[in-house]
């Protein structure tokens, strides 16, 4: 092999254009192709910046034309040459460099390279867990280079706006202590405190406040957190927010700079201009109207309820589900009519996952309406129906009868199910929109007690505090979310900063004194010493990237990602460690190794 020694690059290969025409340039990259053509050889030559075509011709000196026939790709080379225009005709306007080649003076060969497992190129097709196990090939894929990219102007973007908002980028402990309400923390063992544990902090919440009581006044952080849950698309046990507080202001303040600081990610990361103000929703409004509560707007098919008109009807699956306080709602499928039964059938079992015992169904058709229950309704029951969802001919109505959560849960699934089989999702559309007026405290009815709907440290709203001894359940949080294309990218609230009132938080919460201070004390303690007013939020940076870069997954715009079973099958980790540094650790396993 080769070296670079006497050479030093002079341009990327991206940047060159007519415009370097005539000038001898040193490149360096990787072979992304090369193609013999007798007394020609041409090669892709390809750096992060894009790719140029290099022409090796026979008088090359150095016996260089020869070590070209050998290159194959992958292959690290620098090459030396002058940029010409390309002939006409063989302009190439898929290029970015299409307008020019370089004739090839000297070449260097810097390493070889065996033959990789799957092609470097955009939308490679190839099993993910290869992407993974390969994942330092895998981005050498342009789009794959883009998209880090993209995270690192946007991780620019963000200090510069909040700097000039006057905010501190302050770094918070990553081992810091366990508190269990939540997700699972991942623990480390203390080798100098036997049997005690740190844990990987989930978000830098206690620590953001209490950076609120040392008198920081604006704080931010773009703060690696962890948590030990299942996966998905868009979860990873590792992932990476942008973590801010702020004191002395109240919801409009933060909403407002948020507004404008994701404004300004948009247009100096992909040069979009975002609207303002963002729509509101309160989550009453958002369950009720699109069963979710990061609903999706960028098309319309609402859920609507039907149940008024049909409490004393003949069909007596709605009217026993209205008679024990649940709802009957409905979606209009426009001109899905003639649907097959068996694609209907498949609606069914998608619902069913979300547990809906059923889906009803009507087809509005030249003859009629066609539905197995329309002879359990009166005429005056059934033009209800028909006005409420503004039904025509061709539409196909779709209803579940059940509990609210489950009405909800089921028809915003379908919804969602039907606005990408039936292409009415904008991909090119970018809906914000904040979600407020959450409810304070959901019931955990496998532990029999309330949880928090955001997190213990949230502030309920004034006029509430009085029912979290009588009522918790209708209790409102001073939280809110924003939300993009049906997915959460941030989430914050307004914050305790009364002793007494954290105190009576987790007394509802089920924490008895005792425990409440022996997790949290140290907030708490910091509270009677002078804590002002302050709120904040934290948005998810790979869930944002991800939408940003029109991804569909979260491991597309992260480096080194871990896989669905949260493992890393590059570096094979987790993995076993020695007997001695358990024992080391003052800990055992309980697990038979397999030999």
């Amino acid at each position: 092999m080769e070296t670079m020694q006497g050479w030093k690059r002079s341009h990327a290969c991206g940047v060159l254009g007519l415009a370097q025409t005539e000038q001898e340039v040193t490149l360096t990259g990787w072979v992304a192709r090369r193609r013999d053509h007798g007394g020609l050889i041409f090669v892709d030559l390809r750096d992060r910046t894009g790719i140029v075509q290099i022409v090796f011709t026979p008088d090359m000196p150095d016996n260089a034309f020869h070590k070209a026939e050998a290159l194959r790709s992958e292959f690290v080379i620098a090459v030396k040459g002058k940029v010409s225009a390309r002939p006409e005709g063989t302009v190439n306007p898929n290029l970015a460099t299409g307008d020019i080649e370089v004739y090839c003076s000297a070449l260097r060969l810097l390493n070889a390279a065996k033959t990789p497992p799957f092609y470097i190129a955009d939308e490679v097709d190839v099993d993910e867990s290869i992407r993974l196990k390969y994942r330092y090939l895998d981005l050498r894929r342009p789009e794959m280079q883009r998209n880090l990219v993209l995270r690192h102007r946007v991780t620019k973007a963000m200090r510069d706006f909040l700097d000039r908002h006057d905010f501190v980028e302050i770094e918070t402990p990553i081992m810091t202590k366990s508190t269990p309400e939540g997700a699972r923390d991942y623990l480390v063992p203390s080798r100098v405190n036997p049997g005690k544990f740190y844990a990987l902090p989930q978000s830098p919440q206690i620590y953001k406040q209490l950076l609120m009581v040392a008198g920081l006044e604006r704080y931010f952080q773009i703060a690696r957190c962890f948590r030990d849950e299942d996966l998905r698309a868009d979860r990873q046990p590792e992932f990476t927010q942008l973590d801010l507080e702020m004191s002395f202001v109240e919801r409009e303040d933060i909403m407002e700079i948020m507004e404008d600081m994701i404004a300004y990610l948009f247009k100096e990361a992909i040069g979009l201009e975002v609207q303002r103000p963002f729509p509101r929703l309160t989550y009453g409004e958002a369950m009720d109207r699109f069963g979710s509560d990061k609903p999706d707007t960028r098309f319309a098919m609402e859920l609507i309820d039907v149940s008024p008109a049909l409490e004393s009807c003949g069909f007596k699956v709605f009217q026993s589900v209205i008679a024990a306080g649940g709802r009957v709602k409905g979606i209009n499928a426009k001109g899905c009519a003639n649907m097959p039964r068996r694609e209907i059938d498949g609606l069914v079992d998608l619902v069913a996952t979300y547990g809906a015992k059923g889906l009803a169904w009507m087809q509005v058709t030249p003859e009629g309406v066609k539905s197995p229950i329309t002879k359990f309704l009166s005429e005056g029951e059934l033009q209800h129906i028909l006005d409420r969802m503004e039904a025509a001919e061709g539409d196909l109505l779709l209803f579940v009868a059940d509990i609210p959560a489950v009405v909800a849960a089921s028809l915003g699934a379908l919804r969602l199910e039907l606005g990408r089989r039936l292409n009415l999702i904008d991909a090119d559309k970018h809906n914000f929109l904040w979600v407020i007026d959450f409810p304070m405290f959901e019931y955990d009815g496998e532990e029999q007690r309330w949880v928090a709907m955001h997190h213990p440290f949230t502030s309920p709203q004034d006029d509430d505090i009085a029912l979290l001894d009588s009522d918790p359940g209708q209790v409102k949080a001073k939280a809110y979310d924003m939300i993009l294309n049906g997915t959460e990218i941030g989430g914050g609230s307004i914050r305790i900063y009364d002793r007494a009132l954290q105190e009576k938080l987790f007394v509802t919460l089920g924490f008895s004194k005792e425990e409440a201070w022996n997790q949290f004390g140290h907030l708490m303690e910091a509270f009677e010493y002078g804590t002002p007013p302050h709120g904040g939020i934290a948005f998810g940076l790979d869930r944002l990237v991800m939408l940003m870069a029109k991804r569909g997954s979260i491991r597309d715009v992260i480096a080194f990602p871990k896989t669905q079973s949260a493992t890393d099958v590059m570096a094979q980790a987790p993995s076993e460690v020695s007997p001695k540094q358990l024992r080391e650790l003052h800990i055992k396993s309980e697990v038979v190794l397999k030999k």
